[in-house]
């Protein structure tokens, strides 16, 4: 029996885990089984988390993108097979990587055929960096090799889509359809919010289409791809939060990225994306802050007080690894002194991304 696979790519912070997990809560409403599969450069994943918490069956790849971990990618695939027997299988790259068509579109089309029935590939962009990047603007927020890893995300796609539709005006909207359509003339677009559900039926149909699709494989330079990748300081943390008195999780959440947007803002570290999960007591919660010139947000709320959470920290910013340590360390401290609590630190990873080596790269479909 074979499974669609679906991947939607996008950049850091473009709102893929909130756009696969509402993909999931649609066909399972429509009686379908789902299996997800996560990708990090390391692990202790938020999104990971977030999607288990959600009640869905979750696969993770950690310690490398699907490009250069593609046999994790399908045995993770196939374990989930095993344990859950999945109609559709959606997975959720790594926000930095490109050239997904070459190095798991088509391995999979080739390779892989009788297990996987490969859909149309979907890559969202991310308004707030998009509109600049597209506008070839002086200040991105990144660099040009960051950039260029952006724009050749959205040049391999079979369709855009346009998400947080609902956090845009029309004239914003109507720029950026404008910009997608000059760059990328012959890519259709969907313009949804996976928040509130609008546009979604779109993205379902664009997924269900048949026929040749997946092969858009890029003229791209590993060199640049490397470096702008490598300009990306990577953090995961995981810590436990302890209080005599009951606290608000969501606040302390949003807090620690607050307190940590204002510290970036003060060294100028541009983010490509922060997010932070608390789990406690049956409760989950989750802050995170996708631009520096957007406002930290609780994008999925507990209303819960708790005296005990566990909390994973994920950052992706474009500053040096221990300097992003060191504040998200001091952040952390700040947001739990502030609700009379203590946090006891376990493990954080803390690097750049190391140059991209995939299993596979098709050069032609």
């Amino acid at each position: 029996m074979t499974m669609r696979f679906v991947m939607i790519g996008g950049f850091l912070g473009a709102g893929k885990t909130t756009t696969i997990g509402r993909l999931a809560a649609l066909y399972r409403a429509q009686g379908l089984k789902v299996g997800i599969v996560t990708n990090d450069q390391a692990s202790d994943l938020v999104d990971t988390h977030t999607l288990r918490n959600q009640g869905f069956d979750v696969g993770e790849v950690a310690g490398a993108c699907f490009c250069c971990n593609f046999n994790e990618l399908t045995a993770t695939a196939e374990q989930l097979q095993q344990d859950h027997v999945p109609d559709i299988i959606l997975a959720e790259p790594v926000g930095s990587c490109t050239d997904l068509v070459a190095t798991v579109v088509q391995p999979l089309k080739h390779l892989h055929q009788q297990q996987f029935e490969v859909a149309p590939y979907g890559v969202i962009l991310k308004p707030s960096h998009g509109r600049r990047i597209l506008k070839n603007e002086a200040n991105t927020g990144f660099s040009p090799k960051a950039a260029y890893i952006f724009e050749k995300q959205l040049e391999e796609a079979d369709f855009l889509i346009l998400n947080r539709i609902d956090e845009l005006t029309v004239t914003e909207i109507s720029e950026l359809e404008s910009l997608l359509k000059q760059k990328y003339p012959d890519t259709p677009i969907i313009k949804m919010s996976a928040k509130t559900g609008e546009g979604m039926q779109q993205l379902l149909e664009a997924i269900e289409q048949q026929g040749e699709f997946g092969n858009r494989i890029l003229e791209l330079d590993y060199d640049i791809y490397a470096e702008g990748e490598a300009e990306l300081g990577w953090l995961n943390a995981s810590l436990r939060v302890t209080a005599d008195a009951p606290f608000d999780l969501d606040a302390l959440l949003l807090d620690i990225i607050e307190c940590l947007r204002t510290r970036l803002e003060e060294v100028k570290g541009e983010t490509a994306h922060l997010k932070t999960i608390g789990v406690g007591d049956a409760a989950h919660a989750v802050a995170n802050l996708i631009s520096s010139d957007t406002p930290a947000q609780v994008s999925l709320a507990s209303h819960r007080q708790l005296t005990q959470a566990d909390v994973i920290v994920n950052a992706r910013v474009a500053i040096a690894p221990e300097v992003l340590t060191e504040l998200v360390h001091e952040s952390v401290r700040q947001a739990v002194q502030r609700v009379g609590g203590s946090v006891e630190f376990g493990e954080t990873q803390s690097f750049r991304p190391g140059r991209p080596v995939p299993t596979h790269r098709y050069q032609t479909s």
